[in-house]
């Protein structure tokens, strides 16, 4: 405890200095100086810079760094992970994210000061062409990831080295040099690459070895890399390829067949570049052409057997031996005329046997045939088709004039349309049967020098016209069915079988209306052809007639006057060609001067000659059918009739 008394006896100090106390510098310092020094103190810390700080303290959560003019930040402790030795008094680089935050702190980021210094010292590398040290962290899709001024760099796995990597785990946890060959300064992106660093040394290299290099020149290299079009072999420092055709004078489908990765093999320099650095490099060629060593003995018309190696739509390769391929056409693997592909007959992998066609040892080249281990049916075609047997064939296509079947493979024969029906007129094959069905054909003619049989269908059944001649003659009635209707005209199903023809004026029904599809109708046979299988029907025949019959005959008498000659010519007048029918006597009307008429008939067929002579001529005019009978064709038989009318008949 302070005595009172002691406090009361002390006394200031003879040498204190009060002008230092006060300034808080030395009394003698300059003006100047003091300013400076005042001015320092105040000193405004720069936002979005990297400065210097000080580690004040450290625990689990917190790192407390000073950086000056009495300012401390706190950082989590994660940021410094990467440094697990890290205690008070470190110098570390901070970055200043705000002076100030809501809670009046300074706002540091040790990441951000690393991430910001390591972009710097990224950039500065990539101008300098610097080599720089990096860590490789793990393996990726494509390549590696490499740990460079603490930012993650992409190693693509084609520069890692000069050679092909097949085993990237290899490479994990190396710490290698490299060379930054892209920034994407937008993405933050960084591609390094390690093959960059020994390009130049390789390329010194190559340009020494492709100087020494000769065409047929025999080396030995390393298998380096194959793909599906060749094999890479290392020459030391350069390398060549190997196309997949100079690998073995057989067919090579996969390189892997050949060669092996790292195997060291002999090759021979078949070409190289010396502008684009490419040596074309060949393995087949150290050993004999196949064809030099084929059997002397082979010719044509000699069996031979191999293996299918490739298959194109115009045929198929086959191997006889080692290099040694044969053309088989498409057209020598069947007597089928057919234009077919050759993959129907063969696959690749498959053992045939052929017959050589053609050998050319000078142009290796050799043509095959398989049709030929089989008999050519044609040779003996009349013997196993003759005319007139009866056989099964199947549809192949369709023609508008007839239909192309198969009988057996390789021969083919053609159905014409009209050897299909009897009866029915088929406009189209498609409507009588269809590709790929069956159709029984007999065998109407062959032509063997062309290879064409004319096949008929119809024929297997008698022909229905020699019987449709007696039921279907010119008069007779039937019962028909309108199946089709056609601008001039229809087409009649008759009961009996058979098929007709109408024209509208003969589709006219006794009410007047028109005849429909559908209908069923009693019909009249007007004409029957059987040469042109035609048969014409009628309908409105079957009631016109029986009218005609009935209506009263007008009589001329003597005293006709001169005004009844008159009324004919008026008819003459009024009937045209156009109103005459076709199939009925033409009727020829003519007036004198004096009254006197005459007709005249031209008998077209026997149904108009028995009806009409036995008639009468308005009732006045007869004709004895037995006296015509004795006259021959130009015989004219007149009657005259009081009025001057008369009637003339040429039979």
């Amino acid at each position: 405890m302070t005595n009172f008394k002691d406090v009361q006896n002390v006394q200031p100090l003879a040498d204190f200095n009060w002008d230092e106390f006060e300034n808080g510098a030395h009394a003698e310092a300059s003006k100047s100086d003091l300013t400076k020094a005042y001015d320092e103190t105040l000193n405004k810390i720069q936002e979005h810079q990297v400065v210097e700080g000080t580690v004040i303290s450290v625990d689990k959560k917190e790192v407390v760094v000073n950086i000056g003019y009495k300012s401390d930040g706190i950082i989590p402790a994660s940021e410094f992970r990467y440094n697990p030795e890290l205690k008070a008094g470190d110098k570390v680089e901070v970055y200043v994210e705000n002076q100030e935050d809501k809670r009046g702190q300074l706002v540091l980021s040790h990441k951000k000061a690393r991430l910001q210094k390591s972009w710097e010292n990224i950039n500065k590398a990539l101008e300098n062409d610097e080599v720089i040290q990096g860590y490789i962290k793990s393996r990726t899709k494509g390549g590696m990831i490499v740990d460079v001024f603490g930012i993650e760099a992409f190693l693509p796995g084609s520069q890692i080295d000069v050679h092909p990597i097949r085993d990237y785990d290899v490479f994990v946890g190396k710490t290698m040099e490299f060379k930054i060959v892209k920034i994407n300064q937008e993405f933050r992106n960084v591609v390094v690459s390690h093959k960059a660093l020994i390009e130049a040394e390789l390329e010194a290299q190559k340009k020494e070895i492709i100087s020494k290099l000769e065409k047929g020149q025999i080396l030995e290299g390393t298998v380096k890399n194959i793909t599906s079009y060749g094999v890479f072999i290392d020459l030391g420092g350069v390398d060549g390829l190997i196309h997949i055709t100079d690998l073995s004078w057989g067919r090579v489908s996969d390189p892997h067949e050949v060669v092996a990765l790292d195997q060291k093999i002999n090759v021979v320099i078949l070409d190289f570049d010396d502008e684009k650095k490419r040596i074309a490099l060949g393995l087949k060629q150290l050993t004999p052409h196949p064809w030099d060593a084929l059997n002397t003995e082979l010719k044509v018309g000699d069996h031979v057997k191999g293996k299918v190696v490739v298959i194109a739509d115009y045929g198929a390769f086959v191997e006889i031996a080692p290099g040694v391929e044969g053309l088989i056409h498409v057209s020598e693997m069947s007597w089928s005329q057919h234009l077919r592909s050759a993959q129907e007959f063969l696959h690749v992998g498959d053992e045939v046997e052929a017959v050589v066609l053609t050998l050319d040892r000078e142009e290796r080249k050799m043509s095959l045939g398989i049709k030929q281990l089989k008999e050519d049916p044609w040779e003996t075609i009349e013997v196993k088709y003759p005319i007139g047997s009866k056989h099964t064939a199947k549809v192949r296509n369709f023609t508008n004039f007839g239909i192309f079947v198969e009988l057996e493979e390789g021969v083919d024969g053609l159905i014409h349309i009209s050897d299909l029906s009897w009866t029915k007129k088929v406009k189209h094959p498609s409507e009588f049967t269809q590709v790929g069905a069956e159709i029984d054909v007999v065998v109407l003619e062959i032509d063997k020098e062309n290879r064409r049989l004319s096949l008929g269908h119809k024929q297997l059944e008698d022909n229905p016209w020699d019987a449709y001649e007696t039921l279907y003659t010119p008069g007779s009635l039937h019962k028909g069915k309108i199946t089709e209707m056609m601008d001039k005209g229809a087409v009649i199903t008759l009961n009996e079988g058979g098929e007709g023809f109408a024209t509208p004026k003969h589709l006219v029904k006794e009410d007047g209306t028109q005849a429909q599809v559908g209908e069923e109708l009693d019909f009249k046979v007007i004409e029957f052809v059987k040469e042109t299988k035609r048969i014409i029907l009628s309908h409105s025949r079957t009631f016109e007639e029986g009218k005609e019959e009935a209506k009263p005959r007008k009589q001329h008498t003597s005293n006709a006057k001169k005004n009844d000659s008159a009324q004919v010519n008026n008819v003459a007048a009024s009937t045209s060609l156009g109103d005459i029918d076709d199939r009925s006597p033409v009727k020829v009307w003519s007036a004198d001067i004096n009254g006197q008429a005459h007709v005249r008939y031209q008998e077209h067929n026997a149904e108009w000659q028995n009806d009409v002579s036995q008639g009468r001529f308005n009732g006045d005019v007869t004709r004895n059918q037995e006296e015509n009978l004795g006259h021959n064709t130009k015989d004219e038989h007149v009657k005259h009739v009081h009025g001057n009318l008369c009637a003339k008949n040429l039979l």
